[in-house]
């Protein structure tokens, strides 16, 4: 999508309401609220100063009560927080930064929401636009910089295009495949006037994604689906992005079909089900990654068969196993590995039409039994690859999440940052809907969960909030605890503490002769001390027997409207398990001790 193409001749179907001249800062706030935004994350500076006072003057106004601003510490977790405040709800989060280093400060954030395909729009301050190219003060190429990571950027050179330019990166930002969307804005564009009008839609010519599947593919993807004897649904952020969960639970429930997901699916499914394999890939199940390996049609849904997932494209195929694609952006089917039904269109839609497709011809009636399939399955789960060995001498990890699950009842929003502890979080925390598990899956962004924690609170009030994070991550932005006792958001972070660089360890370990080259922590700070000194609540945790009391003091009504801070001093070497090296296939899984010299194959007989 070419930034000359979208630019170009769009036709709007203009506001009813026109107002006075407005200067663009004025404009920009006025226009937020017509896309009825109520919270934007930020942090000031001198380019975006008048969008500043503009903010301050529209809080006078009636129309403006339900509007904040949240005034985070660093521009990445401004850029975080709005990435999950859309996760958690089912809208464009909206972030606001100053030039130069403000905006490159922004950019491992929107790396981040490109990564998982996020809707977020970040508007960035910019030099005046006689001094651009002149290496003024605080002036960086935010155009330039960000355009391999978002989904389209602009920047404004004429007042009388703002608005329009808004509404624009809105509905880029949330239609086709989601993602971020940078709009630069040069201070003297802040401070001329133009007459503000808001349009109702834009029509972007050269950007009309496909919501319709062919017809013809949804009778050869509802055709393989009823002949399958080992039939599977990989399911990816896709699917929740596109909100199409109760369109998949129906397909599930039609078919008895098991379903395995990417660790951006999780949830689609209650992961309590028992249609439910469990994540798969790199960390996932043993009994998800065998019946993906293992299975004879496979549907995915708004998943990319990523290198975390399939490592190896050429040993997960064969020439009996079919593959129906739904996704809604074409460069994601066939990019690792090719498929036999290809579906370019909504996801939602598109299970709707399969279900029909299958109702018209009665064909849901007539389905071969899976009673070999579901047995072969309940053998390889009989295995327990979760299964640890709990410990009075030290806290396990995975008993941490075990207990936060049960505790919170599998209710909870949960955030995290990147490593083992993401990873047990998705093997052992239950699930029951989407829009709960909120992590950075595609980047890998230590740091992320903090400031994830405080957007999804402002998203959810609510709701229950826990970040899960390590050592190591929560240093990355822990300043955000300033930004936590500012506006009383009482999330709770349980940290996991092993003093290590947990997953790169695990990798030394593996790979390199246990040489922990510059991974271990031998200096860390009191994180007790240290969230008291933001003025919140903190506990450190050594005893296993403290795990559980904690727990539920932490999540009690007597702390509910309080951040508590949880460092828990887990086993330093533990690792994850299952585990899948890279080069390897899903049959090839590194298992855990008690699975030693159990067969990764299939009956021949199934």
């Amino acid at each position: 999508m070419s930034k000359q193409s979208i630019d170009k001749n769009p036709t709007e179907q203009e506001s009813q309401v026109n107002q006075e001249k407005m200067i663009g800062a004025d404009i920009i706030i006025a226009s937020l609220l017509e896309e009825n935004v109520e919270c934007i994350f930020g942090y000031p500076g001198g380019a975006v100063l008048e969008i500043y006072d503009a903010l301050a003057r529209f809080t006078k106004k009636e129309s403006f009560k339900n509007f904040k601003h949240i005034l985070v510490r660093h521009e990445q977790a401004a850029v975080h927080a709005a990435d999950a405040y859309s996760r958690s709800s089912n809208k464009v989060g909206v972030a606001l930064v100053t030039s130069g280093p403000g905006a490159t400060n922004a950019i491992t954030g929107i790396a981040t929401a490109f990564s998982d395909s996020i809707p977020i729009v970040v508007i960035s301050g910019q030099v005046p636009s006689s001094v651009i190219g002149t290496d003024a003060f605080q002036e960086v190429d935010m155009i330039g910089c960000s355009r391999p990571i978002v989904k389209h950027n602009f920047l404004v050179k004429n007042v009388n295009n703002l608005s329009t330019t808004i509404k624009k990166a809105f509905k880029i930002a949330k239609s086709g495949r989601p993602g971020p969307v940078v709009i630069d804005i040069p201070k003297d564009i802040t401070i001329k006037e133009a007459k503000f009008h808001y349009p109702k839609d834009i029509k972007i010519p050269s950007y009309q994604p496909n919501t319709q599947a062919h017809p013809g593919q949804v009778k050869r993807a509802a055709k393989l689906l009823t002949k399958a004897l080992r039939p599977l649904i990989y399911v990816g952020g896709g699917a929740v992005l596109s909100n199409s969960y109760e369109q998949i639970r129906k397909l599930i429930d039609m078919l008895n079909l098991p379903y395995v997901s990417t660790i951006m699916g999780i949830g689609v499914l209650d992961t309590n089900d028992s249609r439910c394999l469990g994540m798969l890939g790199m960390h996932g199940t043993f009994e998800a990654n065998l019946a993906m390996q293992n299975c004879d049609v496979l549907l995915a849904v708004g998943a990319r068969f990523d290198d975390r997932v399939i490592s190896v494209p050429k040993d997960f195929l064969d020439a009996k196993k079919k593959i129906i694609h739904i996704d809604i952006d074409p460069s994601s089917i066939n990019k690792r590995v090719k498929v036999d039904v290809p579906i370019v269109a909504d996801v939602s839609s598109t299970i709707n039409d399969i279900i029909n497709a299958l109702q018209k011809n009665n064909n849901h009636n007539n389905l071969n039994p899976l009673d070999d399939w579901w047995r072969q399955i309940n053998i390889w789960r009989s295995h327990e690859c979760l299964y640890y060995k709990n410990s009075n001498d030290v806290i396990k990890p995975q008993y941490v999440l075990d207990t936060l699950s049960k505790i919170t009842n599998g209710n909870a929003i949960v955030t995290s940052d990147v490593g083992q502890h993401q990873m047990w979080v998705a093997q052992y925390y239950k699930f029951n809907r989407p829009k709960q598990w909120i992590n950075s899956a595609g980047l890998g962004t230590m740091g992320f969960g903090l400031p994830a924690a405080m957007g999804a609170y402002f998203a959810n009030p609510n709701a229950q909030i826990a970040c899960v994070t390590g050592d190591g991550s929560i240093q990355m932005n822990i300043q955000e605890l300033s930004t936590c006792k500012q506006y009383d958001i009482p999330i709770k972070i349980i940290s996991l503490n092993n003093k290590f660089l947990g997953m790169v360890r695990q990798w030394q370990e593996f790979f390199y002769e246990t040489r922990y080259s510059h991974t271990y922590m031998s200096s860390l700070p009191d994180f007790v001390k240290l969230a008291q000194a933001y003025g919140h609540i903190g506990f450190c945790i050594e005893k296993t027997s403290d795990v559980e009391p904690i727990l539920k003091e932490a999540f009690s009504k007597k702390l509910k409207n309080k951040l508590v801070f949880i460092d828990f001093i887990v086993e330093s070497e533990s690792n994850v398990f299952p585990m899948i090296q890279n080069g390897k296939g899903l049959n090839e899984m590194d298992l855990p001790a008690h699975m030693k010299g159990v067969s990764q194959t299939i009956d021949k007989n199934i």
